[in-house]
């Protein structure tokens, strides 16, 4: 079931996570160079703008990544314990999750996501779809530690981080999330996660500088965000997009860059840009087999498998802690 993300971000309410927000967001304007934490892109309208861009043309790893779950989806479930909790990190639609609902025998669904307003939809919408498994949304910023279910506690453990989202990580904060992925999950679970690999430098560009602009919308609506949920004043016409490839650190980086010099107040502070200044939003790193493979040890995980494309663009791990 898909849910009009975009009318649930226009309702106004006081969440628990503006705190957080608020503080986040300042401390990051205030540095040099000015940054945003990239899981602030996903209240109800970002995350409906990230599942516009997983259809787009230009964007690869969310088809490349389902066409794998597809093809491998009966090896996974020979390799999974039955029975299980599936534990995804950063649901949102959930669209992967339910290829291996399909194909494996969990027990129960635990999707975890910061949108708790189309997080509570979409588990909504699976429970129409899979109404003998139970589903338990938990509403948290998966990048910290956060308490699982009561329901799920004795059952197996199966975590599941689709769609390269471990590559919007700094490699030593990859390294992280994976031991604290290992800490909630417990002693002998599994992990399915979703990793990038180095391709073609002009089909990175691409994938991030969509002709239709649906990511550019994206990056500009962590500022609307800012303006409707903390009271900032950006002007977002005087910002622009940019997503440029780093080669020496093998990552996509997106950035707002200021058209003008310009200051904008937010929570009783002034913010000054420069023209041509930017504020950093998000990176993307890109993976060599060899290089992953090492950061899941490091973490303390074995790996158990891999599958990959034909084109060797994407690949699915599976790891056992």
């Amino acid at each position: 079931m898909k849910v009009h993300a975009a009318a649930l971000a226009g309702v106004p309410r006081s969440d628990e996570t503006t705190p957080a927000f608020a503080s986040d967001a300042i401390a990051g304007l205030m540095q040099h160079p000015k940054q945003i934490p990239p899981k602030y892109f996903y209240d109800a309208a970002g995350s409906e703008l990230f599942e516009q861009i997983t259809r787009l043309p230009e964007y690869y790893p969310t088809r490349t990544e389902l066409g794998i779950l597809r093809a491998r989806a009966a090896e996974i479930a020979t390799i999974l314990p039955r029975h299980a909790a599936l534990v995804e990190f950063g649901a949102g639609a959930a669209t992967k999750a339910r290829l291996l609902l399909d194909a494996c025998e969990f027990a129960a669904y635990v999707p975890v996501d910061i949108s708790g307003d189309f997080l509570n939809a979409q588990a909504r919408g699976l429970r129409k779809d899979f109404p003998h498994l139970q589903i338990y949304p938990v509403t948290a910023d998966f990048t910290a530690p956060f308490i699982l279910p009561d329901q799920v506690r004795e059952m197996p453990k199966v975590g599941f981080f689709p769609g390269s989202t471990l590559g919007n990580f700094e490699p030593h904060e990859a390294c992280r999330f994976l031991h604290g992925a290992r800490d909630i999950l417990g002693k002998g679970a599994y992990m399915l996660i979703g990793v990038d690999l180095e391709k073609n430098e002009r089909m990175l560009y691409d994938a991030y500088n969509d002709a239709a602009g649906v990511t550019a919308r994206f990056n500009l609506n962590v500022l609307a965000r800012i303006n409707r949920e903390l009271g900032g004043n950006f002007d977002l016409s005087a910002f622009t997009h940019r997503a440029i490839y780093n080669r020496e650190r093998h990552r996509i980086e997106m950035h707002l860059v200021s058209k003008r010099p310009q200051t904008v107040r937010l929570r009783g502070r002034n913010i000054s840009f420069r023209s041509g200044e930017s504020i950093h939003t998000e990176n993307s790193y890109k993976y060599s087999l060899d290089r992953f493979i090492a950061l899941a040890k490091g973490a303390g995980w074995t790996p158990s498998a891999s599958w990959s494309d034909p084109g060797g663009m994407f690949s699915v791990h599976a790891l056992r802690s």
